[in-house]
């Protein structure tokens, strides 16, 4: 087996190795990051996972370097990056407002196109308003630090999205976190809070990496029987689950599914950018104090004409919805009865975890080689020990193609020694 080490690092995380690397002592900055060579040693020997350029991504399949492959690593889960409507928003809006608006939203980075969709996400969402950012990681940095105050707390499930943690750093309150998954010990965080102290518990609807739902109607009791504020990242849930697409809180048919939603335009939505939906007061305040939303070049006009487009087409084709639940059953099924680690994923994304890292870049490969495009997930995205291939399934996949994919999954699986 090819192996690929950082010399002394043995098992290390990659955060390790750089903070490692970051204690030398010597005022030159760049002198404390030089010896990091990790990526340089995977790249040498061919095991390098990540930045992989992309010729054309089509939905089901892509061309990566020259060769078409099987696209089994996309979050465009109903397929709609290349829908004509879309593209034609796209160009239409280049044509009219030009590549960017050059400014904030506050300024002079607002146009029509935000302002449609801020009208019509929370028509499709049940919710009173939507703020428009440029990013939904933006999204998470905006909302979270704005309302997470001095003397206020985050409490943030274990497994939240890393925008979640970095918009809990960005506030001036304070953080804490319950298990991933676990209303129970929600309930003994928030039982040990201050009755003073502002909460806001944030979850994510489906966790990015495992495919799991977040546990809602509990979780929703645990907040109301504290007072406390719920917000719901559905980024990788609008579109995946629930009636017509419509997230986790449509999923468990609930009408009181959280108080924030916020979503992106980079997954189901075909586009980029991000929102924060939710009561018109609270957003207004959010509007004015998030500082992403403030300080940062607001969303380009032909992003939210596509976001605009697809949100239209999600709406009026539900049986993109439909398929890709079916699709993510038959991939799901199909692992799980070869013997594959998929975890509790019940959605589209199912993870296909190995263990180790060199391990999982091996299998990664050989799968590239043989025409299936996956994710290799590891630390810090993924806990030690539990690196992962990140499979997902769009809407426009045929039974085929994920018969063919679930076949090289069970030959390499076997030939690397991932399943019996």
């Amino acid at each position: 087996m090819t192996q690929v080490s950082d010399p002394g690092a043995g098992d290390l995380s990659l955060e390790e190795i750089a903070g490692r690397h970051a204690d030398a002592k010597t005022s030159d900055i760049f002198a404390r990051v030089s010896n990091f060579q990790l990526a340089k040693q995977a790249q040498a020997v061919g095991l390098y996972p990540f930045f992989q350029p992309i010729d054309v991504n089509e939905g089901n399949e892509a061309v990566v370097n020259g060769r078409r492959v099987l696209m089994l690593g996309s979050n465009n889960y109903l397929g709609l990056t290349r829908h004509p409507k879309v593209m034609a928003a796209a160009r239409e809006a280049l044509e009219h407002y030009g590549p960017s608006m050059t400014g904030s939203r506050l300024l002079n980075g607002t146009s029509p196109l935000h302002e449609e969709l801020e009208e019509l996400i929370p028509v499709f969402l049940g919710h009173e308003r939507a703020l428009v950012f440029s990013t939904g990681y933006l999204a998470n940095l905006g909302a979270i630090s704005a309302l997470v105050d001095r003397g206020c707390t985050a409490v943030v499930d274990k497994s939240d999205h890393a925008s979640i943690y970095d918009g809990t750093a960005m506030a001036l309150g304070d953080t804490v976190r319950f298990r991933h998954n676990d209303p129970a010990h929600l309930d003994e965080v928030l039982e040990r809070l201050p009755d003073d102290t502002g909460r806001l518990v944030i979850i994510d609807g489906v966790y990015s990496m495992g495919g799991d739902i977040a546990p809602l109607p509990e979780i929703v009791e645990v907040c109301r029987r504290h007072e406390t504020r719920l917000l719901v990242d559905d980024a990788h849930a609008i579109g995946a689950i629930g009636e017509g697409g419509r997230g986790t809180a449509s999923h468990f048919g609930l009408e009181d599914g959280g108080d924030l939603v916020i979503g992106t335009f980079s997954k189901t939505l075909s586009s980029v950018g991000g929102f924060v939906a939710g009561p018109a007061t609270v957003l207004e305040y959010v509007k004015h104090f998030g500082r992403p939303m403030i300080f940062t070049a607001s969303l380009p006009p032909p992003s939210a004409a596509a976001a605009l487009a697809a949100l239209r087409c999600m709406m009026e084709e539900p049986w993109r919805v439909e398929r890709v639940k079916e699709l993510g059953l038959r991939l799901r099924t199909g692992l799980r009865g070869m013997g594959f680690d998929i975890g509790q994923s019940e959605t589209p994304i199912v993870p296909v975890r190995i263990g180790s890292e060199i391990k999982t870049a091996i299998f990664w490969k050989a799968l590239l080689t043989r025409g299936v495009y996956t994710n290799a997930v590891i630390t810090p995205a993924v806990p030690r020990g539990q690196a992962t291939l990140r499979t997902s399934v769009v809407a426009t996949h045929s039974d085929e193609q994920i018969d063919h994919a679930l076949e090289l999954f069970g030959e390499l699986g076997r030939e690397h020694n991932v399943i019996d």
